[in-house]
């Protein structure tokens, strides 16, 4: 029997059926397929029919996206929109994909289809707005271990668009722009807030720097004036001991207290209106002496 050559690419795999029956999985390669030589041609139809028939069915395992457009769907909240969906998947086991479904990406599309149907079932309008994420990872999580089953990867399944009812769009973009709105009032006011709290934190630390800056200043006079009444009193009681030994030393040498004296009568004879009393005291004192005996 004659052959001939199969290249599988390493984007593909092969399933090898020998009468339908399969025998084994090809990875990427080239492989030699059997074929009627002359010899064999020239048998009768009888003989021929004996010889195996060989099939490949190549699977492609590349990434790929399905996309499901517009389902209409009921929310918990009895609002009908409607959602697509895009699906990326791949085949990871090539004999499940095509043994256990009929078409693994019809099943794909009916699974998906299913799996929205319930998930948006159980959520109201508000919760699918605000929360979308939350309807592709239920959909993603109903449909992986399923479509694991007959040997596909589901990778992601992610809500491409929602669409609305009129009346209810132009409902929803009122309250968007409400939302907007408001939004930019909260971050107005937070603002306003902020700046307010910085100028009244910027006064309080002027005001502190400046019943600091006072206190210090008074500090410093304080000690400033305590400091000269210390020196003051120092020189004062300097004046006193010096006054004392002066004392004593005239106690001690009555000459030195003439002395001082006539010093003293010596200044005072250089003023001209000065008028030194001599004796004054005893003067007096005889003065009165004579009125008493009159």
């Amino acid at each position: 029997m004659a052959t001939k050559d199969i290249i599988i690419k390493d984007t593909h795999r092969g399933l090898w059926y020998e009468d339908g029956v399969l025998l084994r999985i090809l990875e990427a390669g080239r492989y030699e397929l059997p074929r009627l030589n002359f010899f064999e041609r020239r048998l009768p139809e009888a003989w021929r029919r004996r010889l195996p028939k060989i099939e490949i069915a190549l699977v492609d395992i590349r990434e790929r996206d399905l996309t499901i457009k517009g389902q209409e769907i009921l929310t918990a909240d009895k609002v009908a929109i409607r959602v697509s969906i895009i699906v990326q998947f791949k085949v990871t086991d090539p004999r499940a994909a095509l043994h256990e479904v009929e078409s693994y990406s019809d099943r794909i599309y009916g699974d998906v289809q299913l799996a929205a149907r319930r998930s948006l079932a159980s959520m109201t309008l508000e919760e699918i707005l605000t929360n979308r994420n939350k309807l592709s990872e239920d959909i993603l999580r109903d449909v992986k271990e399923t479509a694991r089953s007959y040997g596909v990867a589901i990778l992601r399944a992610d809500v491409k668009d929602l669409m609305f009812p009129g009346n209810l769009q132009e409902i929803m973009n009122r309250v968007l722009a409400a939302e907007r709105m408001s939004q930019v009032q909260l971050v107005e006011a937070r603002t306003k807030a902020e700046t307010q709290r910085i100028e009244a934190q910027s006064r309080t630390e002027t005001q502190r720097l400046e019943a600091d800056a006072k206190a210090a200043s008074q500090r410093s006079l304080a000690e400033s004036e305590a400091e000269s009444q210390r020196i003051q009193t120092e020189a004062d009681i300097l004046a006193l001991r010096e006054r004392a030994q002066a004392a004593e030393a005239y106690t001690s040498h009555p000459a030195l207290l003439r002395l001082r004296e006539l010093d003293t009568l010596r200044e005072l004879a250089r003023v001209a209106n000065a008028r030194i009393y001599i004796g004054f005291d005893k003067h007096m004192q005889a003065h009165g002496n004579g009125d008493k005996e009159e």
